[in-house]
């Protein structure tokens, strides 16, 4: 994965990178003084029900009287949290498995193709609600570890396949002709080639766990007693919030699960460039042709001030 050096020289360099990061960032403040930056607790009753923002409740409150903005904050915790779990953990066996594919061969290969053909083959939405379903009201950290350990396969084959190709390059073979050890090649010759992969992996993971724990959640199989974007829609839905205009209710963790999404996929989109050739070829291709079009439209202003 991308150490926080690297992610932040990449912010520094690509703008995409540096909007998706700030606002990652502002998202992961929010979630880590939570407490500190709100005045209630997500489940008591401080207002009048589904009272329009204000200046005392600024993205006013729900049928029950519950501050938005306070459930806003703690169910960023809460999606985060869950976000970033299930992201390691898919990045995790994605990352061990397309390794250990990729390098060993063999046996070990196709015992690990095998598994992961049948994890792809599996639809994982219709996977992860039939057991959520049949787990009942599943945890936030229920949630995470279903789609923690459901989630690896297309990381894995990714892995895998980049593996395969730098297994035959000469610095690999080289090491291996040196003889050095099967555990040096992999964490000091491989995985570093593989970072932009495997945060490309990471980034993904998260983006596509907060969706799905909003889902799982707002179809009424998570629990509701625990406070989380999708918790939030699912509450806003039985209690009809749309039909008696009370939109807010809606609007704000569908506005923070589109927001938090936005960022994670510049993000990817930056590490797709930087790691990709050919992406930062076109964008340096760009910027030449923008100076070239400069330099002809000066020289045509040179010219026709000369005429005149």
């Amino acid at each position: 994965m991308l150490s926080i050096s690297g992610i932040t020289l990449l912010a520094k360099r690509n703008k995409k990178a540096g909007c998706g990061f700030l606002i990652l960032l502002v998202f992961v403040i929010i979630a880590l003084f939570a407490d500190a930056i709100t005045d209630h607790k997500p489940s008591k009753r401080v207002a009048r029900p589904h009272q329009a923002p204000s200046a005392e409740h600024i993205m006013g409150t729900t049928r029950m009287g519950r501050d938005v903005y306070t459930q806003f904050v703690h169910g960023t915790q809460t999606s985060l949290a869950v976000g970033f779990s299930a992201g390691l953990i898919i990045m995790a066996l994605g990352t061990v498995l397309g390794i250990s594919a990729g390098y060993f061969g063999g046996k070990v290969d196709d015992f690990i193709s095998f598994l992961t053909n049948i994890a792809l083959v599996i639809p994982q939405l219709p996977l992860l609600l039939v057991l959520a379903a049949f787990i009942g009201q599943s945890s936030p950290t229920t949630i995470a570890l279903i789609i923690g350990f459901t989630s690896w396969a297309w990381g894995a084959r990714v892995t895998r396949a980049q593996t395969l190709a730098l297994t035959r390059k000469e610095f690999i073979q080289s090491a291996e002709l040196g003889g050095e050890s099967r555990l040096r090649i992999i964490f000091v010759e491989l995985m570093p080639n593989l970072a932009s992969i495997i945060g490309a992996n990471f980034i993904g993971s998260i983006l596509y766990t907060v969706i799905t724990q909003a889902t799982i959640e707002f179809l009424g199989l998570g629990d509701p007693l625990s406070i989380s974007w999708g918790t939030m829609l699912y509450n806003a839905q039985t209690t009809s919030a749309m039909h008696v205009g009370a939109w807010w209710e809606i609007v704000v963790p569908a506005a923070a699960i589109a927001i938090l999404g936005m960022a994670l996929a510049l993000l990817n989109f930056a590490i797709d460039e930087v790691s990709n050739p050919k992406l930062r070829t076109f964008s340096g291709l760009r910027v030449f042709n923008k100076r070239v079009a400069l330099i002809e439209y000066e020289k045509a202003l040179g010219v026709q001030g000369a005429n005149s």
